[in-house]
């Protein structure tokens, strides 16, 4: 499914879980947090919209790569005499300025996920937060996996529940890991109803479970789309509706 309907399914998820949890607070940044849950999956695609959103710097980190050439060339030139060490500065500075050639689109993109993702795990160090350093490894590592791979799993939702679970305790956010993981769980099972179907226990199995009722990026498959969040949304109002007692 594309993003904008993992979104929508994400908050649908959200306001369901608000509305007909027993215990659970009525929440918008809960609800906001399961709408975000539910882009988390494809952070292993770096195309997709939440990779775009967390990788916002991706484009500056082709020049980072050609400052950090030019100083090196600068320092070779200017401090260091002729010899080895001028030699393997000139060579290092060649790397770095082939490197950031070479980045072009999604690989500056996963580049930039991968700082962002180290830089919120020291943070959770620093803070002493188990949840944002798992967080922050996470959105680290998914982008150098492969697309409905190791993200699209049962042990990923347990995974990012558990994340929830632990800035529950931290945080004292009642709802936190049903939230998070209603709204991961919802894109799994959004893309079960895909052509591609989902591999839900790799690596015991590489059975992709699926039920194909659309074609993602087709005319068709966008008609159903947009059909499966108004049906969603319209179910989840009236048992809202009806659990309230309206």
């Amino acid at each position: 499914m594309r993003g904008s309907a993992h979104l929508a399914i994400g908050l649908i998820t959200g306001v369901a879980i608000a509305g007909l949890v027993p215990g659970i607070p009525f929440s918008l940044p809960g609800i906001a947090l399961a709408g975000f849950s539910a882009l988390a999956p494809d952070l292993d695609h770096p195309e997709s919209r939440l990779s775009k959103r967390l990788g916002f710097a991706h484009g500056y980190v082709r020049w980072a790569f050609g400052a950090v050439a030019l100083g090196l060339a600068g320092y070779a030139y200017l401090l260091l005499k002729p010899g080895p060490d001028q030699r393997f500065s000139y060579t290092a500075a060649l790397a770095f300025a082939l490197i950031g050639v070479a980045l072009q689109g999604g690989s500056a993109r996963k580049l930039a996920l991968l700082f962002t993702g180290l830089g919120t795990v020291l943070i959770g160090l620093y803070a002493q937060f188990l949840w944002l350093s798992l967080l922050g490894t996470f959105v680290a590592l998914a982008p150098f996996t492969s697309h409905r791979s190791w993200t699209h799993t049962i042990w990923a939702t347990a995974l990012w529940t558990y994340i929830g679970y632990l800035a529950n305790r931290s945080l004292g956010w009642h709802g936190v890991a049903h939230y998070a993981g209603a709204g991961y769980a919802s894109h799994l099972l959004a893309d079960t109803l895909t052509k591609s179907g989902v591999r839900w226990l790799l690596p015991l199995t590489d059975y992709s479970i699926k039920v194909p009722l659309l074609s993602t990026g087709s005319k068709t498959g966008n008609m159903m789309e947009l059909a499966i969040c108004l049906g969603y949304g319209l179910l989840v109002l009236g048992l809202v509706i009806g659990h309230l007692g309206f």
